[in-house]
């Protein structure tokens, strides 16, 4: 499970636990070990295969930084610029903020103490050598455990090449594997020995060898290895002998595979990171393997070790190590198919989103976010592959769009942005009025709101609705006002606020337009008018919001809607009530990853918690969202309205506490990660007498956040 930091979960790091036995390496490790205690960036390099990632990561876990190990996955990032996102990804930093992603991890690792493994470097050496040396020189609690085929060449840098597995430990690893097949092997055996020989010990040549065994004896594993030998080793003279023989050993498994099972490894080569078996039969299928044939193919191809299985939160998923994806790659371009086939992964996406969108607003909600989550990489290849295709245009612009659940909804504000700026750019003369655009700004729009950019979103508004009136697009014009209402509302312009989502809610009931977008324009209707003093009127809306959620099966927009009835209940004087719909709150916000909904639970939950009597652990709330206040954006939006309960319970906590107890508190709750946090504000501790409420102002003219 991947761990957060900051406005994620706590430090325990990310590295995955070891599925099969380590064999051998003792030596190389006790390098390796040392070498990481003497220097802060250490470069384990080898030819692909030779067992790079896995010795890397046995080594990082054996070190013990205060602030644990987090392994960044660089073979599906094919865009250099995406460095920095992954490793962001990575370390859980979560940040809606306007913050490029290196100052993010500039800003976020300045104080820790932690080892960062890059694992797969070698075709992003320039990003991650510029991210390296730019982190080191300003982190000092930072050590980095870079892998690849060759070094980063930053100052300081230690390299510890890895060599071929020696003769015994390839014989042993070759045995253990082959256990796991369920074929013994004999240590001894002079076959064996010879084949491990020939394999030259190169651990990913030994396993695919060992994946064999149920099948052929090691006798006749070496007579076809021989063959191949001979055949490969001609493609390039000049290669060296440990290439040759890793290329033989993938060449040699791919012939001995199907003509089906060829084609369909090509095919799989497509996917970046993980599939599941639908898309593998939709993106794959056609031409010479048919759609029904595809898990029968894929089953075999699991069996020879070619793919593994992988059990996630979103189902059962499959991938290929990236040596032997970039194998298959090669094939697929010398069938002249690979277009073709990327056209095929992009349109699985679109419909893949598509659906997801539409299921956003139904009971999957949290079905839909793990699985958007488990397709990122996919997607992040799919809108690669519309937005630098200048006909795919409007693809990429659609895709970026729809995926407006994913950038808000589960708090990837800054990816949303990223894409969405480079959608709307792209071929804008041409696209200006078509749908797919049109909904990209105000998606843009409505990220650039929430990371606290008032002027980039009232451009792309301005531009979304003058386009849409022209294309006469009523849809893509309600959506333009809902969120210039939105930004009123933020930008503390009640009057207009209202006005304009008024209007907003009127053209999307004309157009029998119902989501949760809707729903949340109606809750921010409501805060407009909690936020003029009609709180009556706020509670009657979201009441009705919370009924459509519940009939739905929708959870995201009723956190907001929740998160207003509970001002409500305490501005009547029943702490309780609201502090068991701000825990219902708070649980779904977390969930979803949705940063702005947990926070602005804890900061309410912090306000409940001292008119409960208990100011020492409101001021530990509130320092709990400062410190995730930072990633989210602006704290409460720089509003006036939105800081107000804020500011009345941190002067009632100073009342009850003094300044120094109270900065202390706020010290204590700004060391706590959002895990912890979200921790501590569902386990309470007990209530001692309570407190009168605040000081003639039960019901402050105040109301929530959006």
């Amino acid at each position: 499970m991947r761990e957060q930091r900051d406005a994620g979960t706590c430090p325990a790091g990310n590295l995955p636990l070891e599925l099969d036995a380590f064999v051998g390496r003792a030596t190389e490790l006790a390098t390796l070990d040392g070498a990481l205690r003497e220097a802060r960036l250490v470069t384990v390099t080898g030819v692909g295969g030779i067992g790079k990632s896995r010795l890397a990561g046995r080594a990082a876990s054996r070190s013990a930084p205060r602030d644990g190990v987090w392994r960044v996955e660089l073979a599906p990032v094919r865009d250099p610029e995406f460095v920095d996102y992954a490793v962001v990804e990575a370390l859980g930093l979560a940040d809606n903020t306007t913050r490029t992603p290196r100052e993010t991890l500039l800003a976020r690792l300045a104080g820790r103490e932690l080892l960062l493994l890059l694992d797969g470097v070698e075709h992003l050496v320039d990003s991650c050598a510029g991210l390296v040396a730019d982190l080191l020189g300003r982190c000092p609690g930072l050590r980095v455990l870079a892998v690849g085929r060759r070094p980063l060449a930053v100052p300081g840098e230690r390299l510890v090449p890895l060599a071929p597995l020696a003769e015994e430990d390839a014989v042993t690893l070759l045995s253990v594997r082959a256990a796991q097949h369920g074929v013994p092997v004999g240590r001894a055996d002079d076959e064996v020995r010879e084949l491990c020989r020939r394999l030259d010990g190169i651990p990913l040549a030994v396993e695919l060898a060992a994946g064999r065994l149920d099948t052929l004896t090691p006798g006749q594993v070496l007579g076809r290895l021989d063959d191949r030998f001979r055949l490969l080793t001609g493609e390039n003279r000049a290669a060296l002998p440990r290439h040759r023989a890793l290329r033989t050993a993938i060449g040699w498994s791919h012939e001995l595979c199907t003509p089906g099972q060829r084609l369909l490894w090509a095919r799989l080569s497509v996917f970046a990171g993980r599939f599941d078996l639908e898309a593998a039969e939709y993106v794959c299928s056609g031409g010479g393997l048919p759609a029904d044939e595809v898990l029968d193919v894929l089953s075999a191809l699991l069996a020879q070790s070619v793919l593994t299985r992988e059990e996630t939160p979103a189902g059962t998923r499959y991938r290929m190590l990236d040596t032997v994806r970039a194998y298959g790659a090669e094939w697929l371009e010398a069938t002249g198919d690979a277009a073709r086939l990327r056209r095929r992964h992009r349109d699985w996406y679109v419909g893949l989103v598509t659906w997801c969108e539409l299921d956003w607003f139904s009971p999957r909600q949290p079905e839909v976010a793990a699985r958007i989550e488990a397709e990122l990489p996919n997607l992040r290849a799919a809108l690669d592959h519309c937005l630098s295709d200048p006909d795919g245009a409007h693809l990429g612009q659609y895709l970026a769009g729809s995926l407006w659940f994913l950038w808000v909804g589960c708090g990837r504000l800054a990816e949303g942005r990223h894409w969405l700026d480079q959608a709307v750019r792209l071929d804008a003369e041409r696209t200006a009025r078509e749908q797919s655009r049109l909904k990209a700004l105000w998606v843009l729009a409505y990220v650039a709101i929430l990371q606290g950019d008032p002027v980039s979103a009232r451009a792309a508004l301005r531009e979304c609705r003058e386009e849409a009136e022209r294309a006469r697009n009523p849809l893509a014009v309600a959506y333009a006002v809902h969120r210039t209402g939105c930004l009123a509302l933020v930008t503390d312009d009640m009057v207009g606020a209202e006005a304009l989502l008024r209007s907003a809610l009127e053209r999307y009931r004309e157009l029998g337009e119902l989501n949760s977008n809707v729903l949340m324009a109606q809750v921010e209707l409501a805060m407009t008018r909690a936020f003029r003093g009609d709180l009556a009127d706020a509670v009657r809306l979201c009441e009705d919001v919370r009924r459509v959620c519940d009939g739905h099966g929708e959870r995201w927009a009723r956190v907001y809607a929740l998160y207003v009835l509970a001002y409500a209940a305490w501005s009547d004087g029943d702490a309780a009530g609201a502090r068991r719909l701000l825990s219902v709150c708070l649980v779904d916000a977390h969930r979803f990853r949705d940063l702005l909904g947990s926070v602005l639970s804890l900061e309410l939950l912090a306000l409940v918690t001292v008119t409960e009597g208990e100011a020492a652990e409101a001021a530990v709330l509130q320092g709990a969202a400062a410190r995730i206040w930072p990633a989210v954006g602006l704290p409460l939006f720089g509003s006036a309205h939105y800081n107000a309960p804020h500011e009345l319970c941190e002067a009632t906590a100073r009342e009850h506490l003094g300044d120094e107890r109270y900065q202390e508190c706020v010290r204590r709750g700004a060391r706590l990660c959002r895990e912890e946090a979200v921790a501590r504000a569902l386990r309470r501790p007990p209530e001692p007498a309570a407190l009168p409420g605040p000081r003639g102002a039960v019901r402050p003219a105040t109301a929530p956040g959006t």
